[in-house]
């Protein structure tokens, strides 16, 4: 997360539970950040106007106004597919024709680059039926391993990855991220241009060791050559519209 979106952010968690405060650690901790820079984000809002103030004491912490003015607020892509992805987990559920309706109401809200951004990313996270409907859909992976895909695939950016095959082999991999894929077996896969393969190839999401978003940003390739590729089991991508 960057800093311009952890003020965002702050400002939104701090809303969220005032008139109760948060401590500068609790923070720190919530945004993975260090105690210190929690305490110059906060002098930094304070010093742009915004109210927040500190509750002295040691249940003490920062709080802010609740009633403070702000300009109206737009789901961002990423949480726009968020909401979709959800929803395309959940099955049949009550009010699920009107939460429909309400994330279609969400993209049309968005300013236009930000909503083709978010069908963009959309189309990049599939489900796949799984061979027993039963089957319960397994974590992610690693700490940080999702957040560092979903970044790379949100900013177009290139993955290095450190990814142990069905054999127990680690290899270091640069991919060029193409889809988000689950629901096979209840597992998360990433679809991707690996470099070191110079192939398309798969890899599961609980055999990533590490990965980080690398400053480079990937070539366009398009959707297609990813999906082809792909079990034909998959039934949809995640839907906005």
């Amino acid at each position: 997360m960057n800093r311009t979106d952890r003020l965002y952010a702050l400002v939104e968690e701090l809303r969220a539970i005032s008139p109760r405060a948060r401590s500068a650690r609790e923070l720190a901790k919530r945004f993975e950040v260090s105690k210190r820079t929690i305490e110059r984000d906060i002098t930094a809002l304070q010093e742009s106007g915004v109210p927040i103030y500190a509750e002295p004491g040691r249940t003490g912490g920062y709080a802010i106004d609740k009633k403070m003015s702000l300009p109206p607020l737009n789901f961002t892509p990423a949480e726009a597919v968020a909401i979709a992805v959800a929803l395309s987990q959940a099955g049949e559920q009550p009010f699920a024709r009107q939460a429909r309706s309400a994330l279609r109401k969400v993209v049309a809200a968005m300013p236009g680059p930000e909503g083709d951004l978010a069908r963009e990313l959309a189309r990049r996270v599939m489900h796949m039926t799984p061979a027993d409907p039963g089957v319960e859909i397994l974590p992610l992976g690693g700490e940080g391993i999702s957040r560092a895909i979903e970044e790379a695939l949100l900013r177009r950016r290139v993955l290095k990855l450190d990814y142990v095959d069905k054999n127990g082999t680690l290899t270091s991999r640069e991919v060029e991220p193409g889809v988000f894929l689950g629901g096979r077996g209840g597992f998360w896969y990433l679809v991707a241009w690996c470099r070191l393969r110079d192939d398309v190839r798969v890899f599961r999401l609980d055999r990533i060791a590490a990965a980080v978003v690398s400053a480079e940003r990937a070539p366009d390739r398009p959707l297609e050559g990813f999906a082809s590729d792909l079990p034909e089991m998959i039934v949809h991508g995640t839907a906005l519209d």
